[in-house]
């Protein structure tokens, strides 16, 4: 059913917990696992570029763990850091890469604040061609 899964991660606990359904569903289906960090081009500043080494370091920590977990399963996965908008850099990952199913943590926000501030996870619902399947946060969250 699923060759190929994309799971977007920002290293936070609800992208952790996304990526545990990820894993088990690649486990399951015999998918490959893609694992993706996206230096979020909004939040550089303008003395220092967003690609710096602190973000690289925070991007190779996050897929990092990830690939870790899928290893544990035999589960064969690919990682990948990238600078961008990050709703635009999860859907054009999935295109060029044939993604079949797109799993990611919500933060849970509603009303005012995911008016004003938006939600990755939301964009990506609206935008994809393919299946996104969205995991909240757990109760203790």
């Amino acid at each position: 059913m699923f060759d190929h899964i994309l799971v977007p991660t920002d290293g936070s606990a609800h992208a952790t917990r996304a990526a545990e359904y990820a894993v088990d569903l690649a486990a399951t289906y015999g998918a490959a696992l893609h694992v993706l960090y996206v230096v979020d081009v909004r939040t550089g500043h303008a003395d220092a570029p967003v690609d710096d080494d602190d973000s690289q370091t925070r991007g190779e920590s996050a897929v990092g763990d990830i690939a870790a977990r899928a290893a544990d399963r035999d589960v064969p996965v690919e990682t990948e850091i990238r600078v961008g908008l990050p709703h635009e850099v999860i859907i054009d990952y999935g295109e060029a890469r044939d993604i079949d199913l797109v799993v990611m943590g919500t933060h849970g926000t509603s009303g005012l604040e995911r008016y004003l501030l938006g939600s990755v996870a939301e964009r990506v619902v609206r935008l994809s061609d393919v299946p996104v399947l969205c995991v909240p946060p757990a109760d203790d969250e």
